[in-house]
């Protein structure tokens, strides 16, 4: 069970650019050459993307898998929310996501797609923790340490989440959430990030506001 406090990793686009690289360069390395890739959605699609890049593949395709929310919310069981839609009959595949955290997401993925009679299926993500059911065939990081790892296609959803974390038990002001946040999380952002996730807290009506303050005890009545 995640505990309320934990340390979290943002991740730059330049150094998720470079794991990618890497990892077409370890594919290409052994020799495997996918007919097709296949990006794990939302989180692989855009180290798919730029594996391929470096790896000229223009057989790209995904399909979407929902198993965490944002801020290391897990959800209550893995599912396929948007189906494969190509056929994968006989083919060599390279499966890409963003990391292992349980490694659930990955194992459910091989299972689903192997329903589809893939002549091969391999594995590959930026970063691999140690701690995961499920080790893919390549990966350009091994992660010892348990962290929330957030890439940086998903900074604004995930400091939402973690914002609406904090607000559920505080009332703070933008400037304290902020320092909260660091506090708790690690993570560290623009004073203009922690006033985007507030307006989106607020236009969901997750959160409250009296003044300066805001929080989930402001939300006023219906």
């Amino acid at each position: 069970m995640i505990p309320d406090e934990f340390p979290c990793e943002l991740v730059t686009w330049q150094d998720s650019y470079e794991m990618a690289r890497t990892l077409a360069g370890m594919v290409k390395e052994d020799c495997y050459a996918p007919d097709i890739v296949i990006a794990v959605g939302r989180g692989g699609y855009v180290p798919a993307r730029v594996v391929c890049d470096f790896m000229l593949q223009d057989m790209l395709t995904s399909f979407k898998m929902e198993h965490w929310g944002s801020a290391a919310r897990e959800k209550p069981e893995v599912r396929v929310r948007f189906p494969i839609a190509v056929d994968i009959r006989g083919q060599k595949v390279l499966v890409v996501d963003d990391v292992t955290d349980s490694g659930e997401t990955l194992q459910y993925a091989i299972k689903y797609l192997q329903g589809f009679s893939p002549r091969e299926i391999r594995t590959a993500v930026l970063q691999h923790k140690s701690g995961s059911v499920f080790r893919p065939d390549y990966f350009a990081r091994e992660e010892k340490e348990w962290r929330w790892i957030i890439y940086p296609w998903a900074v604004h959803e995930d400091v939402v989440g973690f914002c609406g974390r904090i607000l559920e038990r505080e009332v703070l002001t933008s400037g304290q959430l902020a320092e909260a946040l660091f506090r708790q999380y690690r993570i560290r952002v623009s004073p203009v990030a922690v006033n985007d996730a507030l307006e989106d807290l607020l236009a969901g009506a997750e959160i409250g506001k009296s003044g300066e303050l805001y929080g989930k005890k402001l939300i006023g009545p219906v």
